[in-house]
């Protein structure tokens, strides 16, 4: 197992120019840095299948795995987690029903919507995902410390409620 380049500690721009990044040091920076620890485990997780000799999958192809994972099979409720439009996510699941990952099929519930469901292509490769989340979490384990580890995976699988909504005047500065 190699372990690959630093993640970016850096950002420009975004609330200021050139500031170190970490939680530790601003709140805000909380979401920068829950979003590069996902791209250190999305990186991580196509080397390991790539290893495993599987065929490159693009972000939005993980993405549409993740929410089939979570429960979420209709291609507009997947499009509506990932913020992107039907068609774009039709796009996509079409092109992994074009590589034999997943299938379309009619909802019991509805006939006239179709739901995503794995092959058994897909659930082994799933498979080999949910190995490389084990090797990918004891790596991190080893690099930041077990326990840190286990409080940040407590933490973030606490209940966090709605997503807060604001009014224009709770948003003034």
């Amino acid at each position: 197992m190699t372990t690959g380049r630093k993640h970016p500690t850096k950002t420009s721009g975004f609330w200021e120019a050139d500031i170190a990044v970490t939680a530790d040091d601003d709140i805000r920076h909380l979401l920068l840095s829950l979003l590069q620890g996902f791209y250190w485990f999305d990186e991580g997780l196509q080397n390991y299948l790539q290893a495993r000799g599987w065929p490159s999958v693009t972000r939005p192809q993980s993405m549409v795995m993740a929410n089939i994972v979570l429960g979420v099979r209709r291609p507009s409720d997947i499009a509506r987690n990932m913020g992107v439009s039907r068609q774009a996510i039709h796009a996509t699941i079409n092109q992994m029903v074009g590589l034999g990952m997943i299938a379309l099929t009619d909802d019991a519930s509805n006939r006239r919507v179709k739901v995503v469901q794995l092959t058994p292509l897909g659930e082994t490769m799933r498979r080999d995902a949910q190995q490389a989340m084990i090797v990918l979490g004891e790596e991190l384990s080893r690099r930041l410390g077990r326990s840190t580890v286990t409080r940040a995976a407590q933490a973030l699988n606490e209940d966090w409620g709605p997503p807060m909504t604001f009014t224009p005047d709770d948003a003034k500065g």
